[in-house]
């Protein structure tokens, strides 16, 4: 019985950060490549296709496409699918309407299930592999979402949001139940399987001083888990924050406070921060993930990636379904793309992949699993078709470069651009029928 498959294809995959467009060994891009995927899901061998011993291992041709790593989205909520495209004027109004209204379903374990279910079978359409995501305050939305994670044997971030104040009483637990409630949950799903538990205070403004308290104990609990929250995402926000925390400097200084910065940290969103505020970020080594469509659609600010890089922050970049309006990291990174230009950053398509693949898992502190075509890391890889539309086909015809198909990738890509996705060595995209 066939125990390893062998793909065969053009391979892309990223070594570290290029520093310009003509930085080629930043990456290896194979023309005719083969990858040995082993039975345990692992990459065995790399290389050019006619090197690789295939001995009985299955082939799968997928020439002419591109394989890269799966794409990681490091920030979105799974629990606000149903409220993508809400009309708001900001943030704070935006989450009043519709996001705490819908989030308050997910008491009701069934309806968490339907929603996980199709959640992932989004993020295996657009090609997405691993991802952070926000649940809500019921636990039985994180047990949804870590239940789907490991039936499809995906590597997943998440935790139950902790917020105890400034929303509605459907939605608040208490600085003791959100700390009794996330503890449970990281005995349960932490590093069971491929699941990963992030403890999550959903932003300063929802999270008392004593509910943030118990966030700081958590982490010095379980120094392992990611902390993921949100960050200086909007002006009205800020000033709200501000109030609520007078002792404090400014926002990121909360977060400091209460041991909360640290490698593995993902703040969302981190527009509108001082000098200052980037120097913290630096010296614990959290990373600040930038959230393009949700930003514009919401008019919150435009992220700076070249003054963020600058000030050796870490950057990574999501969609943050439900404030974002893709699932796709493509039209992410195409909005990313336009948000450098207004700041004269000019974003080459090689660091763009490298963001969305090796960029992001090393924001997420899981670089040495993912984000890579390598033996020894997971078999998640997305296979692209440039020419999967009969415009991005046309286009196709005067494309003579890498860089410049996968510009176009990024430019008029979407779901119909990825025409397979592996999971861990399984082929998923197939598999669905939704």
């Amino acid at each position: 019985m066939t125990t390893k498959t062998l793909l065969r294809g053009r391979v892309l995959t990223f070594d570290r950060r290029p520093e310009t467009d003509e930085d080629t060994s930043a990456y290896t891009y194979l023309t005719d490549g083969g990858i040995l995927i082993g039975a345990d899901g692992l990459v065995e061998t790399v290389g050019d296709f006619d090197s690789i011993d295939a001995g009985d291992a299955k082939i799968v041709d997928h020439r002419p496409h591109l394989i890269i790593p799966g794409l990681i989205d490091p920030h979105l909520h799974f629990v606000q699918m149903q409220v993508v495209g809400s009309y708001a004027a900001n943030l704070l109004e935006w989450l009043t309407n519709y996001t705490f209204v819908e989030e308050q379903k997910f008491a009701d374990p069934f309806h968490a299930a339907r929603i996980a279910a199709s959640f992932f079978d989004e993020l295996i359409r657009h090609g997405t592999t691993t991802a952070g995501a926000y649940c809500s305050v019921h636990p039985a939305s994180a047990e949804a979402f870590f239940a789907e994670a490991e039936e499809r044997n995906m590597l997943m971030v998440g935790g139950k949001v902790m917020m105890d104040r400034n929303a509605p009483s459907a939605l608040t637990d208490t600085p003791q139940s959100g700390y009794d409630e996330s503890k449970a949950l990281i005995e349960e799903w932490h590093n069971k399987g491929r699941c990963r538990y992030a403890i999550t205070p959903r932003f300063a403004i929802t999270s008392s001083d004593e509910q943030l308290e118990m966030a700081d104990a958590l982490a010095s609990e379980y120094p392992d888990c990611p902390i993921q929250t949100h960050l200086s995402e909007n002006h009205g926000e800020i000033e709200f924050t501000r109030e609520l925390y007078p002792r404090h400097e400014d926002y990121t200084s909360i977060y400091a406070h209460y041991g909360l910065l640290r490698p593995g940290a993902l703040m969302g969103h981190a527009i509108h921060l001082s000098d200052r505020e980037l120097g913290l970020l630096a010296e614990t080594g959290a990373a600040a993930v930038s959230c393009p469509t949700s930003n514009l659609f919401l008019g919150s600010g435009l992220f700076d990636l070249d003054r963020t890089e600058g000030a050796g922050v870490l950057p990574a970049v999501a969609t943050d379904i439900g404030g974002g309006t893709s699932y796709s990291m493509f039209e992410t990174m195409d909005e990313f793309y336009k948000i450098q230009q207004l700041h004269a950053n000019r974003l080459d398509p090689l660091l763009s992949f490298y963001l969305m693949t090796l960029g992001n898992a090393r924001a997420m502190r899981l670089d040495a699993e993912i984000g890579r075509i390598a033996p020894g890391y997971a078999a998640d890889f997305a296979v692209l078709n440039a020419g999967a539309t009969p415009a991005m086909l046309l286009r196709m015809e005067t494309v003579e470069t890498l860089a410049e198909e996968l510009f176009l990738l990024q430019t008029m890509g979407d779901d119909r651009a990825v025409s397979a996705v592996y999971v861990a060595g399984t082929e998923r995209k197939s598999e669905i029928t939704r």
